[in-house]
């Protein structure tokens, strides 16, 4: 079953191998047996889940079937599930059944897939390692001692240990693609604008992002396909025609232009990972690419941006839960205050509070010009390093994580090291820009990932780079110990 791609679900059920009920009955009884060494969902829909798959086979049967008819997956616990708990893995949602879908879960219901539930995740998003949620870390199945990567680790970890073939997941500053790189997998953020938000609880709302993972890049280009797409309910959605992207998967590279940026390849990179990405780009230039060093002059400041800029949005973004609406209430308030105060003290776990007092701190008014006003400056001058190298590159390639998976509580107590895990993945949220993380090797058993980036919405180059990396290399195919 760790081997079974969407592509490869949907040809056994186009040949009628096996039925959607039966692989989805599959799913369930390998996360029944298997989740409580990974602790990668919160809630599980069976039920619900059996019911979907048998109306896929009808769906079949009487040919009105989907693109993604009868294929099981999980939603990040982000997105809105109509009837379903949504907690965003707090405290202060743990009660909150959500009355509506969000569109990405709307869209791929209508492709036909199966939900088989929502996937554990750091707290309201926040967090590089998935330590920070309410129901307790998510551990990696290459090694359970490790963390899968955050705040996608839940959807990472259930994907890599084969408890769903593909999960959704989101990314403000990485959180697709570092725990598909610590994992082992294929994760996409697509452009800013491409997949709608509406229904997707917000963190920073100009950073988050939704995205698929999977262990292919074909995979990611089915799930993306039928995700895709304008929404008049998201004001930040764009009205852009959706290429067929597994159409696109073997364009032709040769010729293919990647930069390679110097300031990717300084201190802080273990040198195992910098030996895998050389390897990587080896195979690019015997598929005919050339390979072009560039420079990104402002990388260095991308992670006190974006610790300034995703933490202002937070604190507005999560002001909403207050006690008063929905979500956890304290128990016998004195008076509104104290309703608001503990109510918030007590739904919020530490991280959350951490970004909350930092955002509300740079938006004060004695503040707010010399921190939030400075730090959408230097964004600006970020975006614009990317402009300038796409003036001469088509993609820009990288590792994806300066190192592999980090043992579980050894930098939970250090918030700064923490941050700077994320140091090649945040400047592409700053300047909204598509990147792919795909596997490209291991060091002392765990994954490493490469980190692809392209140009706005051309997701379609960035699909076809990955999925034709592998079509020459098996790392994608390799199980973890840990997967059933």
């Amino acid at each position: 079953m760790p081997n079974h791609t969407i592509a490869d679900i949907l040809r056994g059920l186009e040949a009628k191998t096996f039925s959607s009920e039966e692989i989805t009955q599959q799913y369930l009884n390998a996360i029944n047996k298997h989740d409580s060494n990974y602790n990668s969902f919160i809630t599980v829909t069976a039920e619900q889940a059996l019911a979907q798959a048998r109306a896929a086979d009808a769906a079949r049967q009487n040919g009105s079937a989907g693109t993604l008819c009868g294929v099981p997956i999980a939603h990040k616990d982000i997105f809105c599930t109509e009837g379903v708990r949504t907690s965003c893995a707090s405290k202060m949602l743990d009660n909150f059944i959500a009355p509506y879908n969000a569109t990405v879960v709307e869209r791929l219901a209508t492709a036909g897939v199966v939900t088989l539930g929502k996937t554990n995740l750091d707290e309201f998003a926040m967090g590089s390692s998935n330590e920070t949620s309410f129901y307790g870390p998510v551990r990696n199945p290459w090694n359970t001692d490790c963390v899968p990567g955050g705040s996608s680790g839940g959807s990472a970890a259930a994907i890599a240990a084969g408890l769903t073939p593909a999960a959704t997941g989101t990314d403000t500053g990485g959180s697709i693609r570092q725990p598909a790189a610590l994992c082992g997998l294929t994760g996409l953020k697509p452009t800013y604008g491409r997949v709608s938000r509406y229904g997707m609880i917000a963190f920073a709302s100009s950073l988050d992002q939704g995205g698929p993972m999977a262990k292919t890049a074909e995979d990611n280009a089915l799930l993306l396909q039928a995700m895709a797409g304008f929404d008049h309910r998201d004001s930040t959605s764009m009205d852009l025609t959706v290429p067929d992207y597994r159409a696109g998967l073997n364009k032709d590279l040769s010729g293919l232009k990647i930069g390679v940026p110097k300031e990717y390849f300084s201190e802080g990179l273990d040198p195992e990972i910098a030996s895998a990405i050389e390897a990587s780009l080896d195979e690019y230039r015997k598929m005919g690419a050339e390979i072009k060093s560039i420079s990104l002059p402002h990388t260095h400041l991308a992670v006190p941006c974006y610790y300034i800029i995703a933490p202002a949005e937070a604190s507005a973004n999560l002001s909403r839960f207050d006690g008063v609406r929905y979500g956890y209430r304290c128990e016998n308030p004195k008076d509104l205050d104290d309703l608001y105060c503990r109510s918030r003290a007590e739904g919020f776990g530490e991280e959350v509070k951490r970004r909350i007092l930092i955002g509300t701190y740079a938006l004060s008014s004695g503040f707010y010009d010399a921190y939030y006003r400075k730090a959408q400056q230097i964004r600006r001058l970020i975006k614009q390093d990317f402009d300038e190298a796409f003036k001469s590159v088509d993609i820009i390639a990288g590792p994806t994580t300066p190192n592999p998976a980090f043992a579980l509580g050894e930098k939970v107590s250090d918030p700064l090291t923490m941050y700077l895990e994320d140091i090649y993945t945040i400047a592409v949220n700053l300047a909204g820009l598509p990147a792919i993380s795909l596997p490209a090797g291991f060091t002392k058993g765990k994954p490493i990932g490469l980190q692809l980036i392209g140009r706005d919405f051309d997701e379609i180059t960035l699909l076809a780079a990955a999925h034709q990396y592998q079509q020459r290399s098996d790392w994608h195919q390799q199980a973890a110990p840990g997967s059933v």
